[in-house]
């Protein structure tokens, strides 16, 4: 089972027949084909977990009705909707027990993000996934994201005859392009935002998502040496590989000076698809195994 398979969506329903990557940049979209990509004009999106996102709600608007057309018969459209990682927040929670009935598995997670979320966490939009049982602990991966936000990511494409039953964020959608056994340190780039993903196998260990100001090698490898210290203390083990994801032409200035300063190989992610972009990786994740439905 692929690691999109085991990691919940905000609201989990059947595979789409349309997937959509919403960044600053623009729309990552695809329908039966190869993705395509719908340039937003600039300021449209500003991403941030504790404000509206959508600062020109026109432009946002026309670009959504413009990708594909409604049919004649108005009948809503099955669509995953990707949203940037930093408009939500996605962590790794264990517990001592967990409850078995949802509503309460649900109250349970809401009082512990409660004091490290920084809005709302009787109002925002959680799911969660129980990754692992182990020696009576509870391995629980969740990812909150403020119900006005999503609704404001959801409305263009709604008013477009789509119907957002799936929805994600991008770095959990590009796990899917993770491959390898062992333990994985992924690093994802968008922008000026860095997500860091620790991976065992199939399970997220740990998942950072930062806004940097200066995206350079010195910058990144402040956050990747304090991570592979994480594996090293808590996983008892050394990283297998550092994937990168995202970084463009960085990747092959970068990535051999940081196998010598971490010491573990690093490769890029790749796709059957294409290489995977800073503004299309979690679409190219959704898709690696047939995510849409034909």
């Amino acid at each position: 089972m692929s690691v999109l398979d085991q990691i919940a969506a905000l609201v989990k329903e059947p595979p789409p027949a349309y997937a959509f990557e919403v960044s600053e940049k623009g729309i990552a979209s695809a329908h039966a084909a190869l993705p395509a990509f719908c340039d937003f004009p600039e300021g449209t999106i500003s991403v941030s977990p504790l404000r509206d996102n959508v600062q020109k709600a026109d432009a946002f608007h026309t670009a959504v009705a413009g990708l594909y057309p409604a049919p004649p018969s108005r009948r809503r459209r099955s669509a995953a909707l990707i949203l940037p990682d930093y408009s939500s927040r996605v962590q790794v929670l264990d517990f001592d027990s967990f409850p078995d009935k949802p509503a309460e598995q649900l109250q349970l997670i809401r009082f512990r993000v409660k004091k490290t979320i920084p809005f709302d966490v009787e109002s925002a939009a959680i799911s969660y996934h129980v990754q692992t049982v182990s020696k009576g602990r509870v391995d629980v991966l969740a990812a909150i994201v403020a119900l006005e936000i999503l609704a404001r990511y959801e409305a263009p494409f709604r008013a477009a005859g789509f119907h957002p039953g799936y929805v994600t964020t991008s770095a959990l959608a590009a796990l899917n392009l993770v491959s390898g056994e062992g333990v994985t340190v992924f690093a994802k780039l968008s922008g000026h935002t860095l997500t860091v993903v620790v991976l065992d196998r199939a399970h997220v260990k740990l998942i950072r998502c930062l806004e940097i100001e200066n995206v350079d090698s010195e910058t990144i490898l402040t956050i990747l040496h304090p991570t592979v210290a994480y594996v090293e203390d808590e996983l008892k083990t050394s990283p297998d590989r550092l994937a990168l994801c995202g970084f463009g032409d960085h990747a092959g200035v970068w990535g051999p000076a940081w196998e010598r300063e971490l010491n573990l190989p690093v490769q890029p992610t790749q796709s059957r698809l294409g290489n995977p972009g800073p503004f299309n990786a979690g679409l190219l994740g959704l898709l690696e195994n047939g995510g849409l439905v034909q």
